[in-house]
Formats: structure tokens, C-alpha cells, sequence
């Protein structure tokens, strides 16, 4: 589980805030942007099953809940008790039975593109690419406009009607993490409680006296 979580502080660690003026490059690089730009925005609740892929080779998945703006949660299945939510401020991730414990403002976190408001694929991000998948998907490639070297963020979505699939994240080592969605659903009510903390104490989580299954 510690190669899970390892994998997942990949994925936070990358800083992609979604704001700014202008998408950079011409041509291929801008086709479904706006569309992606669109539909994004027209999102305000969503929930759907993933399966996130690790560069261990490990394979987990859980169920996403999203409330924009600002409001997520990744909900491992069992025998996982790795949690992720975003509460709007903050991205919390913990992890009782591996005692592992970790707090990031949300803008920090590459996964913010899904709660961002509005998302602006333009700015302090550049639009590298845009290209069709073998499986007929749209993926856009992402960089930080200032350090592109520092990774990458390719977000796939299907067309007629766009609809997200899933997201990669490779570092600047060439980690990747990928994350496919299955049975996406938007529109319906969440429990606010969804997106508040509702682990144990951190000093119990690091001292050890979390829930140890």
C-alpha cells in the first residue's frame, strides 16, 4: 500500500491551477479544447467508478464523487483504506492502516482540473497536443506553460456526445499513473458530508492507532 500512496503523492504533487488567459499553440494542438473547456464547466455533480493503474504495476479502484466547485472524493475499495477528499480548501489523503497522513491546498494537486471554476485550459497551462486515442477517444496533453519539463496531464474524454473517461499523469521521471472512469453519472444530489474528513485523528493515523485491518 505504501507504493499506492507513493504513487498517488506523484499525482498530487504535480501543480496544475487551471486559470489564466489565453491556450497556447495552433491548430491540432486547440481542436476540442473549447469543447472539453465546456463541458467541464457544465459539471456540477458527478459520480463514477475508476481504476487507477500504478507505475508499480499495481491496479486499484474505488468510486469518485465530484461537487463543483472545489469538492471531490476518491473512495478506494477494500481492503484499502487509502481516502482522498477535497473539501474545497484542502485535499486531505490518509491512510490508517499504512499510518500515512497528508494535507495539500487543493490548487496544488493535478487532480484540481475537475473541480476548478470555471476550468481554463489556457494560461499557466499549455494545450501541447490534442489527438485521437486507437480506442476513438480525444485526449489533450497538458503541460505548465513555465515547466513543461516537470510532467505531463492528458486528459481523454469521448465525443458526440463528450463525456470524461479518465485522466494520465506521467512525472518527470516518466512515472505514469493512469485512471480510467466506467459508469460516470452527472446531475444528481451528494451528501455533503462526502466532502469533509472523516478519518481518525492524524495524530492517531501517525501514531499508529488508526484501524489496522
Amino acid at each position: 500500500m505504501r507504493t499506492l500512496l507513493a504513487a498517488f503523492a506523484t499525482v498530487l504533487a504535480l501543480a496544475f491551477a487551471a486559470a489564466g488567459a489565453q491556450a497556447q499553440g495552433q491548430g491540432q494542438a486547440q481542436a476540442g479544447v473549447q469543447e472539453v473547456e465546456r463541458y467541464i464547466n457544465s459539471i456540477r455533480t458527478a459520480q463514477a467508478r475508476f481504476v487507477q493503474n500504478n507505475p508499480n504495476g499495481s491496479v486499484v479502484q474505488g468510486t469518485l464523487y465530484i461537487s463543483r466547485p472545489g469538492r471531490m472524493r476518491f473512495e478506494y475499495d477494500a481492503p484499502s483504506q487509502l481516502k482522498v477528499v477535497a473539501d474545497g480548501t484542502q485535499v486531505t489523503m490518509w491512510d490508517p492502516a499504512n499510518r500515512d497522513f497528508g494535507q495539500w491546498p487543493i490548487g496544488w494537486t493535478a487532480a484540481s482540473f475537475l473541480v476548478k471554476e470555471p476550468l481554463q485550459l489556457s494560461g499557466d497551462i499549455t494545450v501541447e497536443s490534442s489527438q485521437r486515442t486507437p480506442d476513438g477517444l480525444r485526449a489533450l496533453t497538458l503541460v505548465q506553460t513555465r515547466k513543461p519539463q516537470e510532467g505531463k496531464f492528458i486528459i481523454r474524454v469521448s465525443e458526440n456526445p463528450t463525456q470524461l473517461r479518465g485522466w494520465s499523469i506521467i512525472d518527470n521521471r516518466g512515472n505514469k499513473v493512469d485512471v480510467t472512469l466506467t459508469n460516470l453519472q452527472t446531475g444528481m444530489q451528494l451528501a455533503s458530508s462526502l466532502f469533509k474528513y472523516d478519518g481518525p485523528d492524524a495524530g492517531k493515523i501517525l501514531g499508529g492507532g488508526g484501524n489496522r485491518n
